[in-house]
C-alpha cells in the first residue's frame, strides 16, 4: 500500500472532516499520542494506523491524504492505565470517535469492550476492534430548513414519541419502514398526528445508545434510549439511512405543520460506572469528559443514577453536547431539545447553578437561544430537585401538576388550593420570576410510569418482566384500579376506566400551561402495568394499533380542538384575578360546587372535592370570552351550580363522564338550566354565551 501523506492540519473543527485532498483529523484526548485507524468496507479487517502528527493543548489533529467519504474507521489512544489518578488508556480498545456523524452498525454488549484491568488484572491487550462500531468519513449535511418563525411553547399540544415504539405495529405502514424514521415520516403516521391535533412531537432519545450491561443476559435490551455513546449520530436501528432519513422524516412533519424537538441525554453516557465497558471517551480522557469522585479517582459522580456523569463544567463537555446540539439543528432541523435530567447539567461541586456553563452557553448561543428549550428539572444527586429554578424562556416538566390532578381526581381531600395552582399554570413556581405560564410543561403520564390506561387500572407496578423482581420503577403512583386490578371484561369497570381517561385528558389539555401527552394515553395503550419499560423493546411497550380506542382517539382530538379555538385556555399571562384587556370581569375567578367564590379554608378542606374556573379574556374576534372549567374528584355524584353568566347562559362543551355533547353543533346548543349532577372524576368545560 502507498505510504500516506500526513500533514500538520488543523485542531478544527474537531472529528473527521472530509476536505479535497484527503481528511483533517481532529480528537480532543489527554492521551500520549492518538491514531487513527483505517478499516475495509465491511469494518472486519483493520488496515491502517496513522498517529496525528500535531497536538494543540489536548487536541491531536492531523491531515490525511487519500481518504474519502465512505472510509471506516476508529481511534485508539495510547497512555498509562492508572485510575487512580483517572487515567484509563488502552490502545487495544478500540474508540469511537466522538464526533462520528456516522456508524456502521449499533452498539452491542460484548467482553471484549471491557478493560480487564478494571476487575484487578495486570494486563489487557485483546483488541475489541472486531465488536466496535466504526465511524464513517461524512461530509456534513447543507443546512436543513427549519420552521420559522421558531416555536412558541404557548401555541404547543405536545405529543411524546418513541421512534421505533409508534410505528412497529402500524400496518398502514411498509412492514420494512415500520419502526424507523422512515415509517415516522410516512403519509400514514403524518395523518394520524394531524388528525389527533397535536402540533409537536417531543422523540425520546435517538443518538447512538448501548445497552446496560445487566440486560442481555434476562434476553432484554434498551428501548428508551437513555444510554447514548455517539451523541452526533442516529442510531442505526431508527435511522437506517443515517441522518438523511432523519432529515425527511422531519420535513414530512414540518409540511404538516409540526414541530420536532429532541429528548437529549448530556447528563451521563453509556459507558457506566467505574466496571463499564471503554468505547469512547473513557479511553481518550476519562478524567476530562467525566466527573470523578474527588477523594477516589477510580470511582464516578453519580447524579444521574446512570453509573457516571459528564463534566459539562468543563470546556471539553460544553462543547461536545453544544456542538451535538447544533448538529442535529443543522442536519436534521429540528426545532429544540428536551434535556433529561437536566439538574446534572447545570451542577457544580457546589450544588445546582442555574448559571452554569453549560446554560450560559445555550441562551447566549444565537441559534439554540432561539429554539424550544425544554428541561426534566430534576436527578438524584443532593439539591436536584430544581422545578421553576432554570432560565426564563425554558419549559420545564412539572410533576407537581402531575401528582395533585392524580391525587386530586383519585380522592384525595384538602387538595383545592393547590391543584388551583396547578391548573392556572403554576403561577407560585414560574411567574414570581416574570416567566410565562407555557413554561410549565403539564402531564398527566410520560413514557417513565403508568400508562393513562393503566393509571386507572392498576394500584400496583407490575413490571417482573424487566428481570428485577418488580423492585425497580416508582412505587407512589397516585393510581387507582376501580374495584378490579389489572384487565377485565365487566362492562361496568371499562366505562369508568373510560370516563376516567377522559377525566385526565381533558383537565390535562384544558389547564394553563403547556399539555403534553404520551404516545398512545388517546387510544387506551396499556403496558400491562409496567410503569418502567424501558427494556421492553417489544408489544408490551409499542403502539397497538389493533387495540385503538377509537371513541377515546376522537375525544382527544376533540378537545385540543377545542383548546386551539378558545384563548382562555391557552393565554400564557400569569393570571391575577382581576380585570385586565379592558373587560370588566376579572381574569379567573374560582367557585365551589355551591357555585359561590372559593374562600378562606375551604380551599384546604378535606370535603371539598368541586373546584370550578372561570377564566374570561378576549377571544380571537376581540370579544368577551368565558369558559368555566369544572373538575370533580374521587367517587360519587354532587349537585353543582354554575356562577352567574354574564350573557345568555352556559352552555355544556365537554362532560367526560358522557364525553362530548351536542353543543360542539353550534346549531344544536345544550344550554345548562340550573345545578348540574356531576359524577366523581369528572371534568366539565362549558362556555358563557356572551357577546
Amino acid at each position: 500500500m502507498q505510504k500516506r501523506i500526513v500533514s500538520e492540519g488543523s485542531p478544527f473543527p474537531l472529528g473527521v472532516t472530509p476536505e479535497k485532498s484527503g481528511v483533517n483529523v481532529a480528537v480532543h484526548s489527554a492521551a500520549d499520542h492518538v491514531e487513527l485507524c483505517l478499516f475495509s468496507d465491511d469494518g472486519a479487517q483493520e488496515l491502517e494506523r496513522i498517529a496525528l502528527p500535531s497536538r494543540s493543548g489536548d487536541v491531536h489533529f492531523g491531515h490525511i491524504a487519500g481518504i474519502g467519504q465512505g472510509a471506516r474507521y476508529g481511534l485508539r489512544a495510547h497512555g498509562p492505565f492508572r485510575p487512580e489518578e483517572g487515567l484509563r488508556f488502552n490502545p487495544a480498545k478500540l474508540l469511537v470517535d466522538p464526533y462520528a456523524r456516522s456508524i456502521d452498525r449499533p452498539f452491542r454488549e460484548d467482553p471484549l469492550i471491557y478493560d480487564a484491568r478494571r476487575l484487578g488484572a495486570a494486563t489487557d491487550e485483546s483488541d475489541s476492534a472486531a465488536v466496535v462500531p466504526k465511524g464513517i468519513v461524512r461530509r456534513p449535511l447543507a443546512p436543513a430548513h427549519r420552521l420559522t418563525p421558531a416555536p412558541v411553547l404557548a401555541e404547543q399540544v405536545i405529543y411524546e414519541l418513541h421512534v421505533r415504539g409508534f410505528s412497529k405495529l402500524n400496518a398502514d405502514v411498509p412492514e420494512a419502514l415500520r419502526g424507523t424514521f422512515a415509517g415516522l415520516g410516512h403519509p400514514a403516521s403524518i395523518r394520524y398526528l394531524t388528525g389527533l391535533g397535536v402540533t409537536m412531537v417531543e422523540l425520546l432519545p435517538v443518538a447512538a445508545w448501548l445497552d446496560e450491561r445487566h440486560l442481555p443476559p434476562l434476553g432484554l435490551s434498551n428501548y428508551w434510549g437513555y444510554n447514548p455513546v455517539a451523541w452526533f449520530v442516529p442510531d442505526p436501528r431508527l435511522a437506517p439511512g443515517g441522518m438523511e432519513e432523519v432529515r425527511a422524516a422531519v420535513a414530512a412533519l414540518h409540511e404538516a405543520g409540526i414541530a420536532v424537538i429532541l429528548d437529549v441525554v448530556y447528563n451521563h453516557s453509556g459507558e457506566s460506572d467505574h466496571l463499564g465497558p471503554t468505547l469512547s471517551m473513557r479511553g481518550l480522557d476519562n478524567a476530562g469528559y467525566y466527573r470523578l469522585l474527588p477523594g477516589d479517582k477510580r470511582l464516578y459522580v453519580n447524579d444521574a443514577g446512570c453509573g457516571n456523569v459528564l463534566a459539562l463544567e468543563r470546556p471539553q463537555g460544553v462543547r461536545l453536547a453544544m456542538d451535538a446540539m447544533r448538529h442535529w439543528v443543522t442536519e436534521a432541523g429540528v426545532d429544540g431539545f428536551r434535556f433529561d435530567l437536566a439538574t446534572t447539567l447545570a451542577r457544580r461541586d457546589s450544588g445546582f447553578d442555574p448559571a452554569a456553563p453549560i446554560l450560559s452557553a445555550i441562551v447566549q448561543d444565537p441559534l439554540l437561544s432561539s429554539l424550544v428549550l425544554i428541561a426534566e428539572p430534576w436527578d438524584i444527586g443532593y439539591g436536584g430537585y430544581q422545578v421553576g429554578a432554570f432560565p426564563p424562556g425554558w419549559g420545564e416538566w412539572n410533576d407537581r401538576y402531575r401528582d395533585t390532578l392524580r391525587r386530586f381526581m383519585k380522592g384525595e381531600g384538602g387538595l383545592a388550593g393547590e391543584l388551583a395552582t396547578r391548573i392556572a399554570g403554576s403561577a407560585d413556581t414560574f411567574a414570581w420570576r416574570h416567566r410565562q405560564l407555557a413554561e410549565s410543561v403539564n402531564f398527566v403520564t410520560a413514557h417513565d410510569g403508568f400508562t393513562l390506561a393503566d393509571l386507572v387500572s392498576y394500584e400496583h407496578k407490575r413490571n417482573h418482566a424487566n428481570g428485577e423482581d418488580n423492585r425497580d420503577g416508582n412505587d407512589s403512583n397516585h393510581s387507582w384500579n376501580n374495584g378490579v386490578e389489572g384487565e377485565t371484561s365487566d362492562p361496568a369497570i371499562l366505562r369508568r376506566r373510560a370516563a376516567d381517561m377522559r377525566a385526565l385528558l381533558a383537565a390535562l389539555v384544558f389547564s394553563h400551561g403547556t399539555p403534553m401527552l404520551a404516545m398512545g394515553d388517546e387510544i387506551a395503550r396499556s403496558q400491562g402495568g409496567n410503569n418502567n419499560a424501558y427494556a421492553q423493546d417489544n408489544p408490551i411497550a409499542w403502539m397497538n394499533w389493533e387495540k385503538a380506542d377509537t371513541e377515546l382517539l376522537a375525544f382527544t382530538s376533540a378537545v385540543i380542538a377545542l383548546r386551539a379555538a378558545r384563548s382562555t385556555l391557552r393565554d400564557p399571562r400569569p393570571l391575577t384575578g382581576a380585570p385586565r384587556d379592558g373587560v370588566a370581569l376579572p381574569d379567573v375567578a374560582w367557585f365551589g360546587a355551591d357555585g359561590r367564590p372559593l374562600e378562606g379554608a375551604a380551599w384546604n378542606d378535606g370535603a371539598t372535592r368541586v373546584l370550578t374556573a372561570v377564566f374570561t379574556g378576549l377571544a380571537k374576534n376581540g370579544r368577551m370570552e368565558r369558559t368555566a372549567l369544572i373538575l370533580s374528584g374521587g367517587e360519587g355524584d354532587r349537585m353543582v351550580s354554575l356562577p352567574r353568566s354574564a350573557g345568555g347562559g352556559w352552555r355544556l362543551l365537554v362532560d367526560s363522564i358522557a364525553g362530548l355533547t351536542p353543543a360542539n353543533d353550534p346549531s344544536d346548543p345544550l344550554l345548562v338550566d340550573g345545578p348540574l349532577l356531576v359524577k366523581g372524576r369528572a371534568t366539565l368545560l362549558l362556555a358563557d354565551t356572551v357577546g
